[in-house]
């Protein structure tokens, strides 16, 4: 009796991408510190300590108190209070849940809006192309931040306030996706253009495949790679452009204070001594960003035909 062909995840197992992740130190470290942010934000309601958004949870009697390893800490409060008597370590667990999802959905749009342009532009080629270039081109003429700070400044002049603290979330993540759908599309459609000359590409047209369908069903697959490793990287960029949006005062509401709103909060009492404040989120944005962005270069190095 023949033996039952191996299962997709076992194939997965034995691929040269779990291979090549198994002898990189780095990749497993950054991986296991960004799952670990992950779930400690995920888990944010049920792990943090105290529910700093919580009035009846607070006092102000426990307010400005130091870490833990400094004279006057208190075990419960290992990385201190602020000046509302949170305490900082479960203020820094539901800030990086605001963070995190912030910059995964504003990197999935950007990631869909990008994607398609880029395969209609290399598919379809001619007028199209030229025209979907071309605002990529006037995009990358304006710095991201540039165009954020544009839309969000839009959207607090055009909305009623009420209706805007209610938006204040998906126009920050609209922002922010929009400002960098760029790159997404120029490499897309690069890799489009490779592949539409291709055997099966003209297979798929002689037995009546709709454009559509070629580009989404075959053509797409074949163009993940680079896609995975700029969208790793935009991770990055896009919680620290999250975080200086917020550090401006343009982000996220005080109500939901991401890292940003954290440190930009902290740093108006770094020089009277509370120094934890602000310094404890912004270990915790660095320690973030290096994490997704070493991550990101091990898969650019593994998706890399030269390096192979």
């Amino acid at each position: 009796m023949a033996a039952a062909p191996p299962s997709a995840w076992h194939r997965f197992l034995d691929s040269d991408f779990v291979y090549n992740f198994k002898r990189s130190p780095t990749a497993m470290i950054s991986a296991a510190v960004l799952l670990m942010f992950a779930l400690v934000a995920l888990l944010a309601p049920w792990l943090a300590p105290q529910n700093p958004f919580d009035p009846a949870a607070l006092d102000l009697m426990n307010a400005r108190i130091p870490p833990v390893w400094i004279e006057g800490g208190q075990m419960k409060f290992p990385l201190g209070t602020d000046g509302q008597g949170r305490d900082l370590l479960s203020v820094l667990m539901y800030g990086m849940r605001i963070s995190l999802m912030v910059s995964f959905f504003a990197t999935l749009f950007s990631l869909v809006v990008g994607v398609t342009l880029g395969l209609i532009s290399g598919y379809a080629g001619g007028r199209i192309d030229n025209l979907i270039m071309r605002l990529a081109d006037m995009q990358m003429s304006f710095p991201t931040i540039l165009v954020a700070l544009l839309i969000d400044g839009l959207s607090r002049s055009l909305l009623p306030r009420s209706v805007h603290e209610q938006m204040a979330l998906p126009v920050v993540i609209f922002a922010i996706g929009i400002s960098t759908w760029v790159q997404y599309a120029r490499t897309v459609r690069g890799a489009t253009l490779v592949e539409k000359s291709k055997d099966y590409v003209h297979a798929a047209k002689l037995i009546g495949m709709g454009p559509l369908r070629i580009l989404f069903r075959h053509v797409l697959p074949n163009v993940l790679g680079p896609v995975l490793v700029i969208a790793t990287l935009s991770l990055g960029m896009a919680i620290l452009t999250e975080a200086t949006l917020s550090f401006l005062g343009l982000g996220v509401p005080p109500t939901s204070p991401s890292l940003g709103t954290l440190i930009r909060v902290g740093n108006e009492v770094l020089f009277s001594g509370e120094w934890w404040v602000t310094v404890m989120p912004g270990v915790c944005l660095v320690l973030l960003v290096l994490a997704i962005n070493l991550l990101g270069d091990w898969l650019r190095d593994v998706f890399n035909p030269k390096l192979k």
